[in-house]
């Protein structure tokens, strides 16, 4: 098989969080209804949803997945007159007693007990932000052609993503209204954030100080993570509200990943999209997919403090709603995603369906992007 062809194989994943929400559109309060499901978890409360599906060998296999866990879901939460809020911006909440953290017993009460630290660090309302995780890995036939060892190879992919992890925040944003008791108990309405992304804007999931990390290497930037952790400015790797991370196969933890190496990575940045069924597009997902493909054959680079700092200040700057002013590189955010979105085309010139996917991407930079869309929709019907 051609190299070109070999680059679009890979194993793919999802993991979508949801708020369970009653008919009239409250929290909850019921207990997480699927039990032990493999597929059907919950995250830091018990109404928050996480659908986690199996390992697929395509987007369209990885969304057909999706939908089945999705529709198994819907039809035991309606038994209970209960539904799925598909919007990573929280509903109406009436107080923190809405948000019941979620309850795990026996061997796993630590799960509960960390999430209990996560509620006095950052409070409960930050947590019930949603969005989707988009999980991948390349076929081991086309690391093949980097003549790299797997962990190195992904470690420099590692940095590339983050350092332009605002492009697909720019491309993707979904979350520019939200409800004003987000704000304050007993607050009613619906109001215009000022953002694209309130989650992964500087009011999103962001750490208390801004990380500074160790990447000379993939064992140096585990070591970097296990300081915070010695010094308890971090509970745990977990609590790294990094936009992207590298995982191992299996248990997630550090010490995982160091003995075992990285299996995958993981993006965190995107928005459920209330425009479509399951929450993400098949065209964003592949788009993303591309990316990484562009990225990993680009050339490395000294990911300095300063440069890590700069990624997170462009990342939440790429999640304002106006961007009139934001600059990337000293050029205007639309300029420089046009410039990044040209070298994809470039790398993939031969390829009608990816250049079709870039077009795509590239018209929401002259047209409505997602989050426009919402917001006009929402305001006609507030």
């Amino acid at each position: 098989m051609k190299k070109n062809m070999l680059m679009f194989e890979g194993k793919f994943g999802l993991e979508r969080e949801t708020l369970r929400i009653t008919q009239n559109g409250c929290l909850a309060q019921t207990i997480h209804p699927f039990d032990n499901h493999p597929n059907l978890s919950r995250d830091f409360c018990e109404n928050q949803l996480e659908i986690i599906t199996p390992v697929c060998h395509s987007i369209d296999e990885c969304l057909n997945s999706l939908e089945v866990l999705d529709t198994k879901a819907r039809i035991i939460l309606n038994q209970q007159n209960e539904t799925l809020w598909l919007n990573s911006n929280p509903p109406h909440i009436k107080s923190d007693e809405d948000i019941p953290i979620a309850q795990y017993g026996g061997i796993f009460s630590e799960k509960h007990d960390y999430r209990v630290k996560l509620a006095q660090r950052y409070g409960k309302r930050m947590m019930l932000y949603s969005g989707i995780h988009f999980n991948f890995s390349f076929s081991e036939n086309y690391l093949k052609n980097f003549h790299e060892e797997k962990n190195t190879l992904y470690f420099r992919l590692l940095k590339q993503v983050s350092r332009y992890s605002w492009l697909l925040v720019l491309l993707t944003a979904a979350s520019p209204m939200y409800d004003l008791s987000f704000d304050e108990d007993g607050a009613e309405g619906i109001a215009f954030s000022g953002f694209s992304s309130m989650r992964n804007s500087r009011r999103g999931y962001w750490n208390q100080f801004i990380p500074q990390l160790d990447y000379a290497n993939l064992s140096a930037y585990i070591q970097s993570i296990q300081d915070y952790i010695q010094k308890g400015i971090l509970f745990s790797a977990g609590e790294l509200y990094l936009p992207v991370r590298l995982k191992p196969k299996g248990e997630n933890s550090l010490e995982s990943l160091l003995n075992h190496g990285v299996d995958h990575i993981e993006l965190r940045m995107f928005d459920l999209n209330p425009l479509e069924k399951l929450g993400i597009s098949r065209k964003d997902l592949a788009f993303a997919h591309l990316f990484l493909i562009f990225l990993l054959n680009q050339e490395d680079f000294d990911f300095t403090p300063e440069m890590q700092a700069n990624a997170i200040q462009q990342h939440q700057s790429a999640a304002l709603y106006d961007l009139s002013e934001v600059m990337i590189d000293n050029k205007p955010i639309k300029n420089a995603a046009n410039d990044i979105l040209d070298q994809m085309e470039k790398f993939f010139s031969s390829d009608l369906k990816a250049k079709t996917l870039i077009a795509y991407q590239r018209n929401k930079l002259t047209h409505s992007r997602i989050c426009e869309i919402i917001k006009e929709r929402s305001e006609v019907n507030v």
